[in-house]
């Protein structure tokens, strides 16, 4: 039996990941692509701005080094961080040896959500379909990525929300601070925002985002 067919018919237990008080701030912001000085900078002004999670994508190993310097800033403010891009096995070693909270992947694979769930590190899944849902759900997931979100919509999450109740969605991929509070009000928990941190004029509605919805 392979690995991926092993964890779709045996429970994994993962439904015990992101417990309610994980996402107190429905906001997290993700910096890809950015020098380590930059996305530790960029991170400040998301803290600062009331965002309690970052994550730093690792879709090659040359950003290893960044996300171990956010993670090293992070852990100066009490504060933990999430790997995003993960793929392969290579690059959970890479989040696992930082440190990481919780993992992010733009698609579904049973077999990196089974060693997650080996190693005791909550991992989201990219999703883009109800088929998608309903496999991660089957996998013991009860937080998804839709991803991505520019393109799906608000108007999806809501839709999806009707048969997956119970099922959380971040939505990433093209979200803003101008956007964002149509996601939340379709249903979305949390949003994934980018370039708004390096906009004064989004940063200031990033702020009054999280003030009129942190739990």
């Amino acid at each position: 039996m392979t690995a991926s067919t092993s964890t779709i018919t045996q429970p994994l237990g993962a439904t015990q990941w992101f417990p309610g008080d994980f996402f107190r701030v429905p906001v997290i912001a993700v910096f890809r692509g950015l020098s380590a000085a930059e996305a530790v900078r960029l991170s400040v002004r998301a803290w600062d701005a009331g965002v309690e999670h970052v994550e730093i994508p690792i879709q090659t190993l040359d950003a290893v080094p960044v996300l171990q310097a956010v993670a090293d800033a992070a852990a100066e403010r009490g504060l933990v961080i999430g790997a995003g891009t993960v793929t392969t096995i290579e690059q959970l070693d890479a989040a696992t040896n930082v440190g990481v909270a919780f993992t992010v992947s733009p698609g579904l694979d049973p077999a990196i959500v089974a060693e997650s769930v080996r190693r005791g590190i909550p991992h989201l899944p990219g999703i883009a379909t109800a088929t998608e849902i309903l496999q991660a759900r089957a996998l013991g997931l009860t937080w998804v990525k839709a991803f991505p979100a520019s393109l799906l919509g608000a108007a999806w999450v809501k839709a999806q929300k009707g048969p997956y109740p119970d099922t959380n969605f971040i939505a990433t991929g093209g979200v803003t601070a101008v956007n964002a509070p149509e996601f939340l009000a379709a249903g979305t928990s949390v949003v994934g925002l980018s370039g708004a941190f390096a906009d004064d004029a989004q940063l200031d509605l990033v702020r009054a985002l999280i003030a009129g919805l942190r739990k």
